[in-house]
């Protein structure tokens, strides 16, 4: 839920109420009514607090964020969960998406570990790689 997202990395950043309010351009009366759930923020605010808290509007929007609890090591990354479709589909989540400049038509290859699960890795890295062994030319 947005109320709660908000609450909770408002809390991991340190800011007040009314500090973050202040960034927003809001009173500090209204950002205390999006974390109660008594009203929601509009896109544009909405936007702002995705910007300021370093996440996806999607992962704001539905309260789809990583635990706080330990920061994640310099390069690594925690995107959320995806949702597996009927035909085994996922999306991969915007910021990811954007961090690793993948677009529409590129091609992953997904790797499997039974112990470990699973990862997806960008097929060129393969190509690359067997090219420079003089497996493929």
């Amino acid at each position: 839920m947005i109320s709660e997202t908000i609450l909770q990395l408002r809390k991991k950043l340190g800011y007040s109420q009314e500090t973050l309010a202040e960034k927003l351009g809001v009173s500090r009366q209204t950002l205390s009514k999006w974390e109660l759930g008594e009203s929601l923020p509009d896109i544009i605010s909405s936007s702002r607090l995705a910007e300021i808290f370093d996440i996806s509007l999607d992962e704001l929007i539905n309260g789809d964020v990583p635990s706080f609890a330990a920061k994640p090591k310099e390069g690594k990354y925690i995107f959320g969960t995806v949702t597996v479709g009927e035909k085994g589909q996922i999306v991969i989540p915007a910021r990811a998406r954007k961090l690793f400049n993948i677009k529409k038509g590129d091609r992953l290859m997904v790797l499997g570990d039974v112990n470990q699960g699973l990862a997806l890795l960008n097929s060129d890295f393969f190509v690359q790689a067997f090219e420079e062994m003089g497996i493929l030319k």
